[in-house]
């Protein structure tokens, strides 16, 4: 078993309750849930989401384009697929296209 420590928080009840609700729902729990966060926090050094204040609508939306485009470039970055061309990007597509066809054809023959 891992090297592991208890941590205790304060949290209010009903949110607590709804949390746990929400994560069992995902298959996980509360410590499993708060596991992954601070996985992700250490990985990324620093808070995995947005927390601000905004007085400005655009700047919210401008602002939240640019996480999505920084988590696309991560996830890419983590399976590998950041140095991919154009070329080798519209083959993965067909491929994958091809074997949806031959999938459904398959279905279809059964």
């Amino acid at each position: 078993m891992a090297n592991t420590t208890n941590l205790s928080i304060r949290l209010d009840r009903d949110l607590k309750n709804e949390a746990d609700q929400m994560f069992n729902s995902l298959g996980m729990n509360l410590t499993t849930a708060i596991t992954i966060f601070v996985k992700q926090a250490v990985m990324l050094k620093r808070i995995p989401f947005e927390i601000a204040l905004y007085d400005d609508e655009k700047e919210a939306s401008r602002l939240r384009a640019i996480e999505a485009v920084e988590r696309i470039h991560r996830n890419s970055v983590l399976n590998g697929t950041d140095n991919m061309t154009l070329d080798e990007i519209n083959a993965e597509i067909a491929a994958a296209r091809r074997e949806r066809r031959e999938r459904k054809q398959n279905e279809a023959n059964a």
